[in-house]
């Protein structure tokens, strides 16, 4: 099946981009309502190596799906409509952040199709009290604006920061506050330690959103599981030390490469 830029799923409309041409698909999704943009530094810098596919997910970016129709399994099934829509039989898996989640929750549902898991500053549950549902509901941009400077605490990002307001605001406050909301009314939860296929787990030291601390509890709990820390980084290492992630995904698939020999 030829892939199109705008995928159809579930009724509505998914973005996609696609780079390079590797021997090996890598599949990545945003976090929160962050679109595919989170991923594009890597996917520059990854194209001559991997087949690199992004999308924006329900509520991200130019996803023509309403707030009503933000599910956990929606997003999930969403994610299995790309890979089909590419052609993809295989591939190397991510998620950034509350895109980790999902990413868990496909592997859950069919193993089958992943040949590697990458979670980047990964969050894997979700509660009601968390302030940025409130927050999105009653003012938006400035839940925004505190939110990615919480994010990227790194000297000399602003130019980031200022990219990373742009894209969250494309959301709808709706849209962002479901995307939360769905994931602690459904009380998801997935057992890490269930995970039966390689896992590279990349954290910022400094993450400010997700503490370090959960990324050491996920690497204890998936089997196979590499944990790397990146120093001095915040919450998204894919925007703001975009060499050091790829080093670190390149690096893992050439370790799994070998025992694969």
């Amino acid at each position: 099946m030829s892939a199109q830029m705008f995928v159809p799923a579930g009724g509505y409309l998914l973005n996609t981009v696609e780079f390079g041409a590797g021997p090996d698909t890598f599949v990545a999704h945003g976090g929160w309502v962050g679109s595919w943009e989170l991923w594009q530094q890597p996917f520059q810098l990854m194209q001559d190596r991997w087949r690199c596919i992004g999308y924006d997910h329900r509520g991200s970016g130019a996803s023509t799906a309403p707030p009503t129709a933000i599910t956990p399994g929606g997003l999930v099934d969403d994610l299995f409509t790309v890979l089909d829509s590419f052609g993809v039989e295989r591939c190397v898996l991510a998620g950034e952040s509350l895109g980790a989640l999902t990413c868990v929750l496909a592997i859950e549902r069919d193993p089958s199709r992943f040949a590697g898991l990458v979670l980047v500053d990964g969050s894997y549950t979700v509660k009601m009290d968390t302030p940025l549902i409130a927050g999105s509901r009653s003012n938006f941009p400035g839940t925004v604006h505190g939110f990615v400077d919480r994010c990227i605490p790194e000297p000399n990002s602003e130019h980031l920061r200022r990219w990373g307001r742009q894209i969250l605001l494309r959301a709808e406050p709706e849209a962002a506050a479901r995307l939360l909301e769905c994931h602690a009314e459904a009380n998801v939860a997935p057992d890490l330690s269930a995970i039966r296929v390689p896992t590279l787990i990349i954290h910022g030291e400094l993450d400010a959103i997700i503490p370090l601390a959960v990324a050491e509890m996920t690497a204890r709990a998936i089997p196979d599981s590499k944990l790397v820390v990146i120093p001095g980084a915040g919450h998204v290492p894919t925007m703001t030390r975009p060499e050091e992630v790829v080093a670190a995904i390149n690096g893992w698939r050439a370790l799994m490469s070998g025992r694969e020999d």
